[in-house]
């Protein structure tokens, strides 16, 4: 019998402010949602642990602000990044359309920082929409053209699609990194 493994993954999490990046951390790792918007200062740093196959993954969630007033900061909070999660509203409404248009400029600040570290795409608050397929087209676009691993549509509220999105890139660095001990 193995010994079961132990690894650690920084993920930052990153997109507009008012999108929902804290509320997806709460309800994943708490089970949490808080009504009221609280703007994050600067970052907030959240840590879980789950297991995978037996073996235990240390997570730590760096809950990177959004406001521009913040933007000096992101090279620091970006150091040592191992995968990263661009959270988007779906709202029908400016903050929605501005956050998808902003996914291009937060994987290229990204990239400049931490090179090609796995990215995921959130479409959150998908319980705020009528019809999801209508942005599809787009969504899918952007995950060609950035390479993203995929993308998933969530709802830091109900709880939709929040642990499966989550569970993509936290088995993606586990199964990348037990490949890379495996093979010493």
């Amino acid at each position: 019998m193995t010994k079961p493994q132990e690894f650690s993954f920084k993920i930052s999490i990153i997109g507009d402010g008012g999108v929902g990046k804290t509320s997806l951390i709460k309800k994943f790792t708490k089970g949490t949602f808080e009504r009221d918007y609280i703007q994050t200062i600067g970052a907030q740093f959240s840590r879980y642990d789950v297991e995978v196959d037996g073996d235990l993954v240390n997570l730590i969630f760096w809950d990177i602000a959004g406001q521009d007033d913040f933007n000096f900061l992101h090279p620091l909070f970006y150091r040592e990044s191992r995968g990263c999660i661009i959270v988007f509203s779906l709202e029908e409404n400016d903050l929605g359309e501005e956050s998808f248009h902003h996914i291009e400029n937060w994987h290229n600040e990204l990239k400049k920082y931490c090179s090609d570290i796995p990215v995921v795409l959130f479409a959150n608050k998908v319980d705020l929409i009528e019809d999801a397929n209508l942005i599809e087209t787009k969504i899918q676009e952007v995950i060609r053209k950035r390479k993203f691993l995929g993308y998933s549509l969530t709802s830091a509220k109900t709880g939709q699609g929040v642990h499966e999105a989550f569970n993509v890139i936290i088995k993606k660095l586990y199964h990348k990194n037990k490949a890379s001990t495996s093979a010493l």
